[in-house]
This record gives C-alpha cells, sequence and structure tokens, in this order.
C-alpha cells in the first residue's frame, strides 16, 4: 500500500509500505482522509519522545470498511466510519468505568515510543480493533469527519471542567483544540466566552465561530485586568488553557474567579512554573484532561448538526503524496494554517 512514513526525524517517504495484517478482533479500513494533528507536526522533529522513527503518523481520520474480523463486530464491507485514536484494551478497571483514556494498556494511533510503535492512517489502509470503530452520520463529509477526534478532545475537556448553562468562559490560545473549546462552551449553555491568543487572524476566526470577544495577547498584556473589568471584578467561572506553558496556565488562574475552575489542555512543556499560593488561597479547582472518553458520538452529532463548524477550520485538503511538504509548512509555521488534510 501507499504510506506516508516518517523515516527519520524531519524527513517522510511517500511510497510503497507493508499492508497491515488484519487481527480477529480488528477491522480494515480504506483511508478517505486524514488530518493532520499539532501533536504529530511536534513529534516530527523528535521532541517529544512520541514519533521514534520509523512510524506511519495519523490518528484523525475516516474511511470505509473492507474487511471484518470474526470478533470485531457488526461491521459491513463498505460501511462509512471513523475510529477512536485511543485504542484502549476494553478489560482493565479503567475501561469498565468508561474511562479509556486512561487505560491501562492504552495505544494511541500513529505513536512510537519506547513502550509501543502503532501504525497510523497517513496510508491506504489502517486497522483497528472493531471496539473503537464508529458510523458515520448520513451526510457526512470524510474531511468532516476528520474533525472528530479534536472535537471529542474539546467536548471532554469542556465536561471535565464542568462548564455549564449561564457561565461565563475564557479560551486560551485559539489553534484547532482552542476554536473547538470555544464552541463546545457555546454548546455547553455559556452565556459568554472570551478567547486570547497571538494571531489576530485566529481571534477573528474566534468571534466568527462563537466567542463573544477576544483578546490579542501581543496588543492585550493586562489580560486579567479586562476579563476583570467584564465581570464586576471577578473573573470567570471557567478558563481553559489550550497552549501548556508557564505564562498561559498563570494567566488562565489569574482570570478566574474565587471557586473557580480552569481547564488544562495544552501540554507543550512537560513541566511549568505554578502559581501555588493563587490557586491554594482561592480555593481554584484544576482538571487536567486527557483525550476523550467515549464523546466522538457525541462530536459526531454536534458537527453534523452544524452546532459545532468545521468547515472553516479546513486549510487545506490535499493528497498525502503532498504530505511531506504539508508537514513542512507547518512546522515552519510561516502561515496562519489551522487544519490540513490529506487524501491517500
Amino acid at each position: 500500500m501507499k504510506a506516508l512514513t516518517l523515516t527519520a526525524y524531519q524527513e517522510f517517504c511517500f511510497g510503497e509500505s507493508p499492508a497491515p495484517v488484519l487481527g480477529v478482533d480488528e477491522v480494515l479500513i480504506r483511508v478517505a482522509a486524514c488530518g493532520i494533528c499539532g501533536s504529530d507536526v511536534h513529534g516530527m522533529d523528535g521532541s517529544t519522545g512520541r514519533r521514534v522513527p520509523p512510524i506511519i503518523m495519523g490518528h484523525e481520520a475516516a474511511g470505509t470498511v473492507v474487511e471484518v474480523g470474526p470478533e470485531a463486530g457488526a461491521w459491513a464491507v463498505g460501511q462509512r466510519v471513523t475510529f477512536d485514536s485511543t485504542l484502549y484494551c476494553g478489560s482493565c478497571a479503567f475501561c469498565a468505568e468508561g474511562k479509556v483514556n486512561l487505560c491501562a494498556d492504552r495505544r494511541v494511533l500513529g505513536v512510537s515510543c519506547a513502550e509501543y510503535r502503532q501504525h497510523g492512517a497517513f496510508a491506504e489502509y489502517v486497522v483497528v480493533p472493531g471496539r473503537v470503530v464508529i458510523p458515520l452520520p448520513e451526510g457526512l463529509s470524510f474531511e468532516q469527519a476528520c474533525f472528530v477526534e479534536p472535537t471529542a478532545v474539546a467536548l471532554h475537556a469542556v465536561h471535565r471542567a464542568q462548564a455549564g448553562p449561564g457561565q461565563t468562559g475564557l479560551v486560551i490560545g485559539a489553534g484547532i483544540i482552542g476554536l473547538l473549546t470555544i464552541q463546545a462552551l457555546k454548546a455547553a449553555g455559556c452565556r459568554r466566552v472570551y478567547a486570547s491568543d497571538l494571531s489576530e487572524a485566529r481571534l477573528q476566526l474566534a468571534l466568527e465561530l462563537g466567542a463573544d470577544e477576544v483578546f490579542p495577547a501581543r496588543s492585550t498584556p493586562h489580560l486579567k485586568e479586562e476579563i476583570l473589568a467584564r465581570s464586576a471584578g471577578q473573573g470567570v467561572d471557567v478558563a481553559m488553557e489550550a497552549v501548556g506553558i508557564s505564562a498561559t496556565v498563570e494567566a488562565a488562574i489569574d482570570c478566574v474567579r474565587k471557586g473557580g475552575r480552569v481547564g488544562l489542555i495544552g501540554n507543550l512543556a512537560q513541566n511549568i512554573a505554578f502559581p501555588l499560593q493563587s490557586v491554594v488561597t482561592r480555593e481554584i479547582s484544576l482538571f487536567g484532561s486527557c483525550a476523550s472518553a467515549g464523546e466522538y458520538p457525541r462530536a459526531l452529532e454536534e458537527i453534523a448538526a452544524g452546532r459545532i463548524r468545521v468547515e472553516p477550520l479546513m486549510s487545506a485538503v490535499r493528497p498525502l503524496a503532498e504530505g511531506a511538504d504539508w508537514f513542512r509548512r507547518l512546522y515552519e509555521a510561516k502561515e496562519d494554517l489551522i487544519k490540513v488534510i490529506l487524501r491517500p
């Protein structure tokens, strides 16, 4: 089969690769479209240690069923599907509680690290366990379905942070996850949602997607004061941090009210400076959020219904053969690209 393989850090090869072997509990899927995730871009240079070459990356994908293992479930050849990027065991204590993102034997599609190598979906075919496969609604395109994974991440984070009707929210970081989190907060019933980012173009997009007001980080150095001025000096009910560095985590904590909540989605840095005294004395609750845990069906529903809009987030849809060039462009970050989708 044709595949885009990371053969060395920052080096790709598009060409023939061994086709995946179907297991008894697995489904073979012909990939129709696969999105380039920020974690792929960050991982391709070796900085994360999660994309050790050689590896076929890619986990935001959709396609059609080609073959079904005898213990994979009642999937039909030709059925249009997507699949969870978290390959959970389905039998451990965490899986039994529905916390599949914390599975004791968790693997992530398109990741290779010290513990495992799991080839992904930047290829003509991919195999995944039948338990992670999800049918696509009628009318939903394969390209739209590539947004199900990041949408599920945003929905999970908003649920973890206990955002709900009538509350106010702030999203720091208007990348793909941040832009989807803005919409997820609105879908949860938040009455006002603010956003902050370095990119004014992304903040304009945030406004189009439902943010009530935005604050360019370069021209708004005192975000805390701006938020306090709009909340009677109290701060927002919930702040969602979608970057993962010291400055933005501290800003999120500064901008919530006493007893408020901070959702931590970004993890760009492995360790950060932390304003412990502010969190303790103001009784701030912090919620770490990893991947998703069963939100795929709802994510599909939200996208199909138009309550979460993904079309404005598509920067390009290109052939998989051009993947190396698009990875380079995303890595160099000279353009304000949001989501690039590759088609085998």
